[in-house]
């Protein structure tokens, strides 16, 4: 499990605004055919490096849902839109929420739940 340690900045709590980050797409995650989007996400003001994982099913009313995990220069450079739902589970904590959850956000651990 990889240690994020929280720093009080507004980006470790759920609900944080999505224009305060720079975001870039990292591209889509074809994995059984869940399509999920990856982001690279970056706090405006304490400059941390953010994960963002996005899937929903069109098929199924209210499946959208979101995790976001802090990651290190470092591991950015190993991160692909294939592994990042990986990553995101062997972190200490992530934040998670969307339609299918209820939630605007709320901090989380271990596995994702990425099927429909």
């Amino acid at each position: 499990m990889k240690k994020i340690h929280q720093i009080g900045c507004a980006c470790e709590k759920p609900g944080y605004h999505y224009t305060e980050y720079r975001s870039s797409e990292l591209g889509t995650d074809h994995t059984n055919g869940r399509y999920g989007e990856v982001t690279v996400q970056q706090c405006k003001l304490c400059q941390r490096i953010w994960i963002h994982y996005f899937v929903e099913y069109e098929s199924f009313s209210r499946s959208g849902r979101w995790y976001k995990g802090i990651v290190s220069k470092k591991d950015r450079l190993q991160i692909t839109p294939e592994n990042a739902a990986e990553y995101l589970e062997t972190l200490e904590w992530y934040v998670y929420g969307g339609s299918y959850f209820e939630s605007t956000g709320t901090f989380g651990q271990g596995k994702l739940n990425l099927e429909p």
